[in-house]
C-alpha cells in the first residue's frame, strides 16, 4: 500500500480557508486512478505570469492546530524534503484557489507558497525533474514538503513507491501581478487572459517590444519563456486582463498598430 496524501485539503476545507482563518481536521483515504498513464503522456506546464489572487491565499490559516503563513513571494524559495502524491479521491474537486483538480496533469499542493506559482521538482533518488504548477494547499504531514498530482508523480518516477526525496525550487516568472489585497468586484471568478503579440528567440528583441507596447498601450505587457525542442522562445503578451471588452479593445488597437496576428490566450 502506498503512502498517499491523506492530509490533503478536501473541498469543504477549501471553502473554510477561503472564508478566513479556520480550524479543520480532515482525514480521507486516497486511491490510484483506474486509468494508468505513462510518463510521456504528462504534459509539463509552461510558466506564465498568472495573477496571484486572494482565492487560496488566506493567511494565516490553521490546520491540525498548526498555523501557516503564506509567503509574500515565491522568489528564492528552495527546499529539500519528502514529496507525496494524491489522486482519484480529489479528482474533479476544487483546489484551494477554485480551480478543478485533474489528477492527470502536472500540479501540486504546498503549504506556504503563494498560489498559483511554478516550481521545478527534482526527484533526488532518480534524477528526474519537471515543472509543476502549484494551485492547492497541503500536504499537512510534518515529514512532507509538497504533494504532487498523480500525473506529476508518474513523470517523476515514484508513483508506485508513494513518496520520494525531492528538491523544490520556485521559478521566477516576469510580469506576475499580486492582486491579493484588491477588493473583489463580483461574486464570480474572474478569468484573466492575454494577447500574444509575438514570439522571439532573441530575448533582447522581446524585451524591446515589451517596452514599446507598454508605453503605447498603457497596459501590462509581459515576456514569458517557453522551452520547445531544446530551444528557448520569448513570448510577448499583453495582460493579464480580466475585462473582456478591454481585451477586445486592446486587440483592435494592436491591429491598428500593425500587429494583426495578436491573438487571445488563456
Amino acid at each position: 500500500m502506498r503512502e498517499c496524501g491523506v492530509d490533503k485539503i478536501t473541498a469543504l476545507t477549501v471553502l473554510l480557508l477561503l472564508a478566513g482563518c479556520a480550524e479543520v481536521v480532515v482525514e480521507e483515504s486516497d486511491s490510484m486512478p483506474s486509468r494508468r498513464i505513462a510518463a510521456a503522456q504528462v504534459r509539463e506546464p509552461t510558466p506564465r505570469p498568472d495573477p496571484i489572487l486572494a482565492a487560496g491565499n488566506t493567511s494565516p490559516y490553521v490546520v491540525h492546530n498548526k498555523k501557516y503563513e503564506v509567503l509574500a513571494s515565491a522568489q528564492g524559495y528552495r527546499e529539500r524534503g519528502k514529496a507525496s502524491w494524491y489522486g482519484l479521491k480529489f479528482h474533479g474537486r476544487a483546489t484551494a484557489n477554485g480551480e478543478i483538480y485533474d489528477a492527470y496533469t502536472a500540479t501540486a499542493a504546498h503549504r506556504t507558497l503563494p498560489i498559483p506559482c511554478y516550481v521545478r521538482v527534482t526527484n533526488l533518488e532518480n534524477g528526474f525533474s519537471m515543472v509543476v504548477r502549484v494551485n492547492d494547499r497541503g500536504p499537512f504531514h510534518p515529514e512532507r514538503i509538497i504533494d504532487l498530482s498523480y500525473g506529476a508523480a508518474v513523470k517523476l518516477g515514484f508513483v508506485d513507491q508513494g513518496t520520494a526525496l525531492v528538491e523544490v525550487v520556485a521559478l521566477s516568472v516576469e510580469g506576475v501581478v499580486d492582486r491579493r489585497g484588491e477588493p473583489r468586484t463580483s461574486r464570480g471568478a474572474t478569468t484573466f487572459r492575454y494577447l500574444q503579440v509575438g514570439s522571439f528567440r532573441d530575448g533582447g528583441a522581446a524585451r524591446n517590444l515589451r517596452q514599446q507596447l507598454h508605453e503605447q498601450l498603457q497596459a501590462p505587457v509581459v515576456v514569458a519563456q517557453l522551452q520547445l525542442g531544446g530551444k528557448t522562445w520569448h513570448r510577448v503578451r499583453v495582460g493579464p486582463i480580466g475585462d473582456q471588452q478591454r481585451l477586445i479593445g486592446l486587440q483592435q488597437r494592436l491591429e491598428q498598430m500593425g500587429y494583426e496576428n495578436a491573438r487571445m490566450m488563456p
